[in-house]
């Protein structure tokens, strides 16, 4: 009886890509000086290995479709090496079967069209994130609502680090333990996909160490998916905003949504459009400096 290898297609797929991306490379793009005619072009395997910190023997075996199983950071060396962009590191490790890329705004660099429609769908606030809450782009309804995470630094902008290590004067959510409890539960359900990945672990482990409460809601075990429910929100002056939030995915890099928050009720509206007053007049700082809210949901 001959068993049937299910994979080879996918290695074959793999073998090709990497060929096709490694001859598209020439040595004085890479660095590497010009030792005259070459019978094939681009870069030689060996070259490959060597720039990237493999073995010449195991990089050619997965140039080959062999099945041998390579890690997150040699699949990163590799696709450095072969100067892939977003979506083709992306596509690598989709062949390989392994974990996702890591998740932020500098893996991810949103296209000029998604902050057009951002912009366009105020004064709603939306946002688009990774499926860890990590905050790649947002509009201006967004920042007002939420001020304190405009002022992070771009590679910090996660809203769950955010709402478990920010002073809760800063906190925006009114029912936070409910809300909080949801969103955990959903990254435990997208985490079911990214066991062995080193850059979901290490998010997790440092937040957990950040933040006694976040451990003990992750150690709940509990899951959920993405529906679209109503939740509350203060202002910077302690007013309250009901909003429905949902979610949408985002067909510009894989693991990506777009969320949209739709107010309840005319007040509501009339609030969060006050809100983008102030915004664009006085910023996220002056916003935060000079609010009343207290905080609360906490």
């Amino acid at each position: 009886m001959t068993l049937i290898d299910s994979n080879a297609p996918r290695r074959t797929e793999l073998a090709a890509f990497l060929r096709a991306r490694r001859e598209r490379i020439t040595p004085e793009e890479a660095g590497l000086p010009n030792r005259g005619r070459r019978r094939t072009p681009g870069l030689r395997r060996e070259e490959v290995a060597e720039l990237a910190g493999v073995g010449v023997v195991w990089y050619t075996w997965l140039e080959q479709g062999r099945p041998i199983n390579p890690s997150v950071q040699v699949l990163d060396a590799i696709a450095r090496t072969l100067r892939l962009d977003s979506t083709e590191h992306n596509h690598l490790y989709r062949l390989v079967e392994s974990p996702s890329a890591p998740l932020s705004a500098s893996t991810y660099p949103q296209p000029a069209e998604n902050q057009v429609i951002l912009d366009a769908l105020t004064p709603l606030p939306a946002t688009i994130t990774t499926t860890r809450y990590d905050v790649l782009a947002f509009n201006e309804a967004y920042a007002a609502l939420d001020p304190a995470m405009v002022l992070l630094p771009e590679s910090e902008r996660n809203v769950l680090w955010h709402l478990f290590t920010t002073d809760e004067r800063a906190q925006p959510l009114v029912d936070w333990e409910r809300e909080v409890s949801f969103m955990v539960a959903q990254l435990r359900a997208e985490f079911g996909h990214r066991v062995n990945d080193p850059h979901w672990t290490g998010f997790l482990r440092r937040l957990s160490a950040a933040s006694p409460r976040f451990a003990a809601m992750w150690a709940r075990q509990e899951v959920a998916s993405p529906s679209p429910r109503s939740k509350s929100f203060f202002t910077v002056d302690g007013d309250r905003i009901t909003v429905t939030a949902s979610s949408f995915a985002a067909a510009s890099a894989p693991d990506t949504k777009l969320w949209i928050y739709t107010p309840d009720s005319p007040a509501a509206a009339q609030l969060i459009e006050d809100l983008i007053d102030r915004y664009r007049q006085r910023g996220a700082a002056v916003m935060l400096a000079t609010g009343l809210r207290t905080g609360g949901g906490r």
